[in-house]
């Protein structure tokens, strides 16, 4: 990395290769370190996955930031865990630590003062401690039950001062296990949205069918052998740029749609306001069960390249949803 000092003029080559050069310093340190660990990451793994509790996550300064990250990390994937502020721990917050719980504390030096005394606590209740220092000999690894070796040769800044390959290794050491631990709980796609109902995936994956289409009073229908005219009233009416067309006894038809309009108007002028329906309804339409994911719906829609889908139970309407609708919904 080219070291350009506290101040100066320097090209835009030069920042550009000094930026550079902190990342690829940083994911050298990602690198050694992912080398270097053994089992103690699977062990540590384990123990959260096992945690009948919660994982309490401390560190202060730069390292605390990564614990608060890191705590969001674990929740994110489903293992229930918060950041545990080191200075307010010891000012009453330590009431939330319960015995059930998994300490990860973390401090590169190992002997950050206001981490080392969440130790007694941790210790007294019974609860499990991992700790990320980069200090095999400090207070903090010495007292836990499993110690991650998160050290690094050097610091990527210029001045080689700031933590940067240290917290960078902090962080891919949390997001590691996190991953272990989701793999070990068996996460899937589904739980995963579970915990992002209002995010993009959330709504990929829990918005059904049933939660988006028209029906009851909503669902335009149109009885067989009834007019154009009629089932233009109901597409109008409804909103929906379509009518389900059924029979005496409620079973499904066909579809007639505001395309199918025009086609019979091209067909048969203004007189097809007056023939039966059924003359320019589609029979045999395809439909989609209320229980399916809006995405199904979606991919069906754009294969047929159609706009509007029948939701049936069997043979019987049970609703309509639109391709609009399921966008304006931010499902796609």
């Amino acid at each position: 990395m080219a070291h350009l000092g506290c101040a100066g003029n320097f090209s835009d080559d030069e920042l550009l290769e000094a930026g550079r050069g902190v990342m690829l310093e940083e994911a050298r340190a990602i690198e050694a370190s992912a080398s270097r660990f053994g089992s103690e990451l699977v062990q540590a793994g384990r123990l959260i996955a096992s945690c009948s509790g919660r994982v309490v996550v401390s560190g202060l300064g730069k390292s605390g930031h990564v614990a608060r990250k890191t705590a969001a990390t674990l929740a994110s994937l489903g293992t229930p865990a918060f950041f545990l502020h080191a200075t307010e721990a010891s000012h009453g917050d330590l009431g939330m630590v319960c015995p059930d719980d998994v300490g990860l504390l973390i401090s590169n030096s190992g002997e950050t003062a206001e981490v080392i005394s969440l130790l007694p606590y941790f210790r007294r209740i019974g609860a499990t401690v991992i700790c990320m220092s980069g200090n095999a000999s400090s207070t903090l690894a010495q007292n836990s039950d499993v110690f991650l070796d998160v050290g690094v040769e050097r610091e990527a800044d210029p001045l080689r001062l700031a933590p940067t390959s240290s917290t960078a290794v902090q962080m891919a050491v949390g997001d590691a296990l996190a991953g272990i631990t989701a793999s070990l709980r068996n996460l899937k796609p589904e739980d995963f949205a579970l915990n992002h109902p209002g995010g993009i995936l959330g709504r990929r994956l829990l918005l059904r069918v049933s939660d988006l289409m028209g029906s009851g009073d909503d669902l335009p229908v149109t009885k067989l052998g009834a007019t154009v005219r009629d089932a233009l009233f109901e597409i109008t009416s409804k909103g929906y740029g379509a009518t389900v067309v059924v029979d005496a006894d409620e079973t499904l038809r066909g579809i007639f749609t505001d395309g199918d309009l025009r086609r019979l108007l091209e067909r048969r002028g203004v007189g097809a306001m007056d023939l039966p329906v059924d003359d320019g309804m589609t029979k045999n339409p395809r439909v989609v069960s209320p229980d399916k994911l809006a995405t199904e719906a979606t991919r069906i829609m754009e294969q047929l390249e159609i706009s509007v889908l029948v939701v049936a139970e069997g043979d019987r309407p049970v609703g309509i949803v639109h391709l609009h609708e399921i966008l304006k919904a931010g499902v796609s």
